[in-house]
């Protein structure tokens, strides 16, 4: 709905400056270059909306920053439709004052009444957190300060350590006295304590009863791994692949790897010319890596250590200042060209242009032992890049392999085509600001 409205305001307000500088319909109507314009110029606001993290409602923004990004928001815009007239002179000219204003305008206006609505009474969800301990005063902070429309008015066990199942089912009995609309249950312990009775007379009553891992799920974009029941996964709502989806994410990674190796292609003699003349060695090296349902295939890179980098040390992660990595590697893997051979990966089916990163058989037999779920991650292919690689840091000890799953069981219960295309958006940003290269 916020998206459907945005969308809207946008191109109403693009619309609006248009027909201010025409002074009439007649010739917006007669034109269809106008119409591409427009549809165009409102593509590029919402495509940088995202781009900016403007839709991010894990936390709140503030005013300046908001301000910052609208100014990004609308520059960038401005300025490819700016060079779409001048490479297309005969497109005809969108009004860059009238229009840019008024949107700046309407934007601006629009956002404070969705912050303005979101803080009324009778528009929130009225919620009642029903656990105690570390997870639940997350649960409660994330739910208070998101953009979600949430009004937490109760919370069962709050401060304390524990909480019986006695003193649950006597505060259940007066939420039932509440407008409540939700009771979300973030319990450390349900085997004895959970009020199975008082819980099934809410949701009878017409009170939502949910998990709390599906809300911070929601929140945080990924599945926390502590307090996960086998049972939610099970029971839980996604990890679906229909052949139609699966045929519809295989076309969107040949046609984005067949995009991309078309555009790197002039890159790679100069690649190549630079591996060789930094060091001695071969330029593609391949590894062993673990695929969808635990197969094994070769992946392919350009060489970015040195010769023999772990004749000594058998495999292991990359650390920080790894001396293995050469001087042109050290470029390569900071500009992600290391992995254009992967796109040949792609194209032979081992692998997505989206998933969670392919991982090597050593280390998934030693993650698979001391983190729940890991095996999980094998239900998809590995990709180039993933929701995993955009939203954390390149990881090199178990702690950051946890924490990467929990995005990558995200991904994979959440999968569809809408979802790799904000994920390759989202690259394009990361890869062009440099971050989180190894």
């Amino acid at each position: 709905m916020f998206w459907t409205v945005e969308v809207l305001v946008v191109f109403s307000a693009l619309l609006f400056g248009t027909l201010l500088q025409l002074r009439g319909y007649s010739d917006l109507h007669l034109s269809s270059n106008y119409k591409f314009k427009l549809l165009t110029a409102t593509a590029l606001v919402v495509l940088f909306c995202h781009w900016f993290e403007f839709y991010d409602v894990s936390e709140p923004k503030a005013k300046g920053k908001a301000y910052l990004r609208l100014v990004a928001i609308l520059g960038l815009p401005a300025l490819t439709v700016a060079l779409i007239g001048y490479a297309f002179p005969n497109v005809g000219k969108l009004s860059s004052i009238w229009g840019l204003s008024i949107l700046m305008l309407a934007l601006l206006g629009w956002r404070r009444i969705y912050a303005w609505l979101t803080k009324l009474p009778y528009l929130k969800q009225r919620v009642h957190v029903l656990g105690s301990g570390e997870r639940a005063q997350r649960l409660v902070s994330s739910l208070q300060n998101s953009e979600l429309g949430i009004d937490v008015v109760g919370w069962t066990a709050a401060g304390e350590n524990a909480a019986t199942k006695e003193i649950i089912a006597s505060r259940l009995v007066e939420v039932a006295r509440q407008r409540i609309d939700r009771v979300i249950v973030a319990l450390p312990d349900r085997r004895g304590s959970l009020p199975v009775q008082e819980l099934l007379q809410l949701k009878l009553s017409g009170i939502k009863i949910e998990e709390a891992a599906t809300w911070l799920e929601k929140i945080h974009g990924r599945i926390e791994l502590e307090h996960l029941y086998p049972s939610w996964l099970i029971l839980a709502d996604g990890f679906c692949f229909s052949g139609a989806l699966t045929f519809f994410r295989r076309v969107l990674s040949i046609v984005a790897s067949s995009v991309l190796l078309v555009i790197v292609l002039p890159l790679i003699p100069f690649v190549i010319l630079a591996i060789k003349l930094d060091s001695a060695g071969r330029v593609l090296y391949k590894q062993a890596r673990v695929g969808r349902g635990g197969k094994l295939f070769f992946c392919y890179k350009f060489r970015t250590m040195c010769r023999n980098a772990e004749a000594d040390t058998g495999p292991t992660w990359a650390r920080d200042d790894d001396p293995r990595i050469t001087r042109v590697g050290r470029f390569l893997r900071f500009s992600r060209l290391d992995e254009i051979p992967q796109l040949w990966n792609v194209l032979k089916g081992d692998m997505s242009f989206v998933g969670p990163r392919p991982e090597r058989p050593e280390f998934v037999e030693c993650l698979s032992k001391q983190i729940p779920y890991y095996s999980a991650r094998h239900a998809v292919r590995p990709g180039i890049t993933g929701w995993a690689q955009i939203r954390y840091k390149y990881g090199n000890t178990i702690e950051d392999a946890k924490e990467k799953l929990q995005y990558d069981l995200y991904y994979i219960k959440n999968v569809s085509v809408g979802l790799d295309l904000l994920i390759m958006f989202r690259t394009i940003k990361i890869v062009l600001l440099g971050r989180g290269a190894k």
